[in-house]
């Protein structure tokens, strides 16, 4: 914990010398090496629920409608699976890779991809490229859909796009070291940056407003249904939950094991700890996270997506394990 702390209060110092040079920044923003997902044990509890098969490395999962859809990235082709109430799972392949996914939640998805986006028809099974003009060449990381239906995209060289409606750029917010994940709350959206291991607010214009740190070692983030953005510190082993229009930290909670996948929902608030292969829920109605209830997992646990409709929890295995099912997780919350 010393090594985090003195790791934390160096970027601190840079943070500090950097804004006290005149003129304009030439060298792109201070960073630290970005944590990521720690590696899991084999399992020692039978995972909860039920457990659908799905090897490979997903990258991301998404529910639209009744569906559970999960993005494999794929170094010449990425893949979206669909799977269905039942279970049953059908694939369409992109033209393309793609790094992230999002959703109308009505059964239309969109997809990143290097110089533009995808917009997949799940129900068809059909995708179509968009190029972002001015941006051909640009490996964009990240994706989210506002309440207003407007995307934004994030590029690996620290630039979130805002879009209007016909996919052109509206405005750009060079602001970060890399744009990793974004997750929208109403029509701000939020930019997790894993070097910088800071969340920034942007607003509705697509302007930088807000920034704030984000523990140590920040990795994933997502919206919930309640207005909070909520995100992992897996360095730092805390559950963050922040506000948004302001952006205002509201809660920070210590969470063992190695938080990485994070998902909201009315109730609680899911957490996958891979390094025991467990998820764990919070009831954050407190004011401080209270732990309400924990499943085990498949092994490699780095991906949480959640239904609110029918209250099922699905957990996306990193290392091929599959894709489990809990359904009606919060029941004895």
């Amino acid at each position: 914990m010393g090594k985090h702390w003195l790791a934390a209060g160096l970027f601190a110092v840079a943070l500090v010398a950097g804004g006290c040079k005149s003129g304009p920044i030439s060298t792109a923003p201070p960073t630290i090496e970005s944590a990521r997902a720690a590696d899991s044990p084999p399992p020692s509890a039978a995972p909860a629920g039920q457990i659908m098969p799905f090897a490979g490395s997903p990258q991301a999962a998404i529910v639209d409608g009744e569906s559970l859809v999960v993005l494999t990235p794929g170094a010449q082709a990425g893949t979206l699976t669909v799977f269905g109430p039942s279970g049953s799972a059908r694939a369409v392949t992109l033209p393309g890779p793609a790094t992230a996914v999002t959703s109308d939640g009505s059964g239309t998805a969109y997809a990143a991809t290097r110089g533009g986006v995808f917009t997949v028809d799940l129900a068809g099974g059909t995708a179509t490229r968009t190029a972002i003009a001015g941006a051909e060449n640009t490996d964009f990381t990240a994706i989210a859909r506002r309440a207003d239906g407007r995307l934004v995209l994030g590029s690996a060289d620290g630039v979130a796009y805002t879009l209007d409606a016909d996919l052109t750029v509206a405005a750009t917010a060079d602001a970060f070291a890399r744009v990793d994940a974004l997750a929208a709350q109403g029509d701000v959206a939020v930019v997790l940056d894993r070097g910088q291991t800071s969340v920034t607010a942007l607003t509705p214009d697509g302007s930088p407003a807000q920034a704030l740190r984000a523990g140590m070692g920040a990795t994933s983030i997502a919206a919930d249904s309640m207005g909070r953005v909520l995100v992992a510190d897996t360095r730092g082993g805390q559950l963050l939950v922040f506000s948004v229009d302001p952006l205002i930290q509201r809660q920070s909670y210590p969470v063992g094991g190695a938080p990485y996948g994070i998902a909201g929902s009315r109730s609680l608030v899911w957490v996958s700890l891979t390094e025991e292969n467990t998820v764990v829920g919070y009831d954050l109605g407190t004011g401080t996270p209270v732990e309400k209830i924990r499943y085990p997992t498949v092994r490699q646990p780095n991906t949480l997506a959640y239904d609110d409709a029918s209250g099922t929890l699905y957990v996306v295995s990193g290392s091929g394990a599959g894709v489990q099912v809990i359904r009606n997780a919060g029941r004895l919350a």
